[in-house]
């Protein structure tokens, strides 16, 4: 899961859900993971998928600054170094966040493989990827709301 660092805030509860038989692989959430940098606050969604213990794709759903991290995000030493953007046009949360659950579904396994993780690509079980899946999209339904207060409260800048 998301390792905490200086200047994170955490609104709601995480959720952390099984895509292999044996568990080692699984997805999870943040509802809204707020960021500190350069004295602005920007935030969101952050769901990833670990293997082990170890982070390997990252998505930050948080509106206009939203991006995604592939390639092993815990095993490149900085999070520059798998930094990628969404698609063109992809801006807002909701529509971050279902193209990162799409991605998960559809190029799950593809991803891993990438970041050095053939072992657990080969663990991905469809039916526990289509439940897991399911189980994040319902408690961020559950957590809705978030953003927007911390917006309100002034922790994350209103987007254009």
């Amino acid at each position: 899961m998301a390792t905490k660092i200086d200047g994170e805030t955490y609104l709601g509860e995480a959720v952390t859900l099984p895509l292999s038989a044996d568990g080692q692989v699984t997805v999870y959430v943040w509802p809204c993971r707020i960021l500190n940098i350069r004295g602005t606050g920007m935030g969101g969604p952050t769901i990833g998928v670990d293997v082990g213990n170890t982070e390997t794709i990252r998505y930050d759903c948080h509106d206009t600054p939203g991006h995604w991290h592939k390639g092993g995000y815990d095993m490149l030493g900085r999070p520059g170094n798998s930094h990628t953007d969404f698609p063109e046009g992809l801006v807002r949360v909701a529509d971050q966040v279902e193209w990162a659950l799409t991605q998960i579904k559809e190029n799950g396994s593809d991803l891993l493989k990438e970041s050095e993780q053939a072992d657990a690509a080969n663990l991905l079980d469809s039916a526990m990827v289509d439940k897991a899946l399911d189980g994040i999209r319902a408690h961020l339904k559950r957590s809705n709301g978030l953003r927007e207060q911390a917006i309100a409260d002034n922790l994350i800048a209103p987007t254009e």
